[in-house]
C-alpha cells in the first residue's frame, strides 16, 4: 500500500497553496481514458479495490511530515497536512466492467486539497491494472477452450506489478497463476511444473522425469523440450508407463512450432493409450499466438501466458487523465486543443447488447432501457459496503466481465477491435458548448 508521499511534487505544491488560502470547497475530478490504444475495441476496468484501500488509509506519517519540513514546506502547511485525511466521495465503474473512451472509470468529490493529492496514486493503479486486465481479456477471448495460466511474475516491472497481473488475469478468466504469493493472497490456484535447469541437473532426461514424478506426485507435467521435443515426448510416455503414473498428467512444450508440435504430441500420446495426458504450451504467447493455435486446430489444453500479457506489450500504457470537472457545484473544463475535457460530474448509461453508450451528467434521469455504470463506492472517506474477500471480489468482477463481453459486438471483441461509439447526452452537449460561446 502506498503512502501519502507516493505523489508528484506538483500535487503537494497545489495542495499547500489551497490550504494556505482556505480553498477547501468540494471539487470533482474525473479519471478517464482519452482514447483507446490502436486495435483495442474495449477496456476492462480494474484497480478500484487498491484505490479504495489507499483512500481509506490516506495520511501523512510523522517521518513523512518531518521530511516535508526539510524539503521546504512551511510549518503551517506541514501541520495542515498532518491533520489531512480523505473524507470524500467516490463514484466508480465496478471492476470487470467494459469501459470505452472518455467514460470515467471513477470520479472523486472531496475538499479540493484532498482530491488533488490522490491524483497520482489513483492514475497509477487504475491505468496499469486496466491495461493489464484488457490485455488478459483479449488473450482469454482469443484462446477459445484453451485454459490460461498467468506466467508473468519474472517479467513484470516489479513485484507489485506482478501481483496486480495475477489478480487482473484472474478477473479476465485465467484459471491459475505461477505466482505463489498472489495465489495465497487472492485465493487463486497456483500452477507450476519444472524448468529446463531441473532437467539439465540430472544425468538424463528420463532420470529427471522419474525424480519429479516420485517427488511431486499428483502434480506431474513434464517439460519435454530441453533437448529435443519429440524425443522428450517419447521419454515422458516411457516414464509414465514405467512408473504406472496416475493422473492428472501433462507435458509442456515451451519452444518451436507449438501448433505442429502439439499435433505430433497428441498423436504419440493417443497411440500410447494416453489420451488423458494434457498438452500445455508456453513461450512468449499473446492473443495473436493463441488465436493462431485455435485456428490451426492445435490440440492444446492449457497455455502459460507471461511476458507480453504482464507488460501489455503492444499497448503498454493508456492515455488516461484525472481532470477537474467541478468546483463547489461550478462546472469547469479544459479547452486546450487535443486535450479538451467535458465539464460536470458524469454518468455512463449502457444497455445490452451494446450498440453505443451514453455519456451524460450525473444528475440526469436514466434513459429508458439503460443501466448506469458508475455507482457510489465511497462516502465521507469510507466504503459504501464492507470490502469483499479477495476471492469474492475477483469472482464478482469476472462475472461482470463475462456479461459485458457477451454484450459487445463481434467487431469490438476482435483482435483488431473497433469500439462502439459513445454518444453525449443533450444536457452534456449543451453544457460543454456553453464554455465555447
Amino acid at each position: 500500500m502506498g503512502t501519502a508521499l507516493v505523489t508528484d511534487l506538483y500535487e503537494l505544491n497545489m495542495a499547500a497553496s489551497y490550504l494556505r488560502r482556505g480553498m477547501v470547497e468540494p471539487a470533482t475530478f474525473s479519471l478517464f481514458a482519452r482514447r483507446l490504444p490502436p486495435g483495442r475495441g474495449f477496456l476492462v476496468a480494474a484497480g478500484l479495490e487498491d484505490c479504495l484501500a489507499y483512500l481509506e488509509s490516506f495520511r501523512f506519517e510523522p517521518d513523512e511530515l518531518e521530511w516535508l519540513g526539510g524539503a521546504g514546506f512551511d510549518a503551517d502547511t506541514v501541520q495542515a497536512l498532518a491533520q489531512l485525511r480523505f473524507t470524500g466521495d467516490v463514484w466508480a465503474i465496478p471492476e470487470g466492467r467494459v469501459v470505452l473512451a472518455d467514460e470515467p472509470l471513477l470520479e472523486v468529490t472531496a475538499p479540493l486539497p484532498e482530491a488533488q493529492l490522490v491524483e497520482s496514486y489513483l492514475l497509477n493503479q487504475v491505468t496499469y491494472q486496466t491495461a493489464i486486465a484488457t490485455k488478459a481479456a483479449r488473450c482469454r477471448l482469443a484462446a477459445g477452450d484453451i485454459e490460461l495460466v498467468d506466467f508473468a511474475l519474472r517479467r513484470t516491472h516489479g513485484t507489485e506489478a506482478a501481483m496486480a497481473v495475477a489478480r487482473s488475469s484472474a478477473i479476465a478468466g485465467f484459471v491459475a497463476t505461477s505466482n505463489v504469493e498472489a495465489a495465497r493472497r487472492y485465493g487463486l490456484r497456483p500452477s507450476g511444473t519444472m524448468a529446463h535447469s531441473y532437467v539439465e541437473a540430472f544425468a538424463t532426461e528420463a532420470d529427471a522425469f522419474r525424480a519429479f514424478a516420485q517427488d511431486r506426485p499428483g502434480q506431474v507435467t513434464f517439460l519435454v523440450d530441453t533437448y529435443d521435443s519429440l524425443a522428450g515426448i517419447d521419454t515422458a510416455i516411457a516414464v509414465i508407463r514405467e512408473l504406472d503414473l496416475p493422473g492428472p498428467l501433462g507435458i509442456r512444450l515451451d519452444s518451436g512450432d507449438l501448433a505442429d508440435l502439439a499435433h505430433q504430441a497428441r498423436r504419440r500420446l493417443d497411440a500410447a493409450g494416453m489420451a488423458h495426458v494434457r498438452i500445455f504450451v508456453s513461450g512468449g504467447l499473446d492473443e495473436f499466438d493463441l488465436a493462431h493455435l485455435v485456428a490451426s486446430g492445435a490440440p492444446v489444453d492449457a497455455a502459460g501466458v507471461g511476458t507480453r500479457m504482464g507488460v501489455s506489450a503492444d499497448a503498454p500504457y493508456l492515455d488516461t487523465a484525472y481532470k477537474l470537472v467541478a468546483v463547489a457545484d461550478r462546472p469547469v473544463c479544459k479547452l486546450s486543443p487535443g486535450k479538451a475535457t467535458l465539464p460536470g460530474a458524469k454518468q455512463v448509461w449502457r444497455r445490452l447488447p451494446v450498440e453505443h453508450d451514453v455519456l451524460g451528467l450525473r444528475e440526469e434521469p436514466v434513459p429508458d432501457g439503460y443501466e448506469p455504470l458508475l455507482v457510489p463506492v465511497m462516502r465521507g472517506g469510507r466504503r459504501t459496503a464492507a470490502p469483499p474477500t479477495a476471492s469474492d471480489a475477483i469472482a464478482a468482477a469476472a462475472a461482470r466481465l463475462r456479461r459485458d463481453l457477451d454484450g459487445l459486438p463481434a467487431r469490438a471483441r476482435a483482435l483488431q477491435g473497433v469500439p462502439p461509439p459513445v454518444h453525449h447526452s443533450p444536457a452534456l452537449r449543451d453544457l460543454a458548448a456553453s464554455f465555447t460561446r
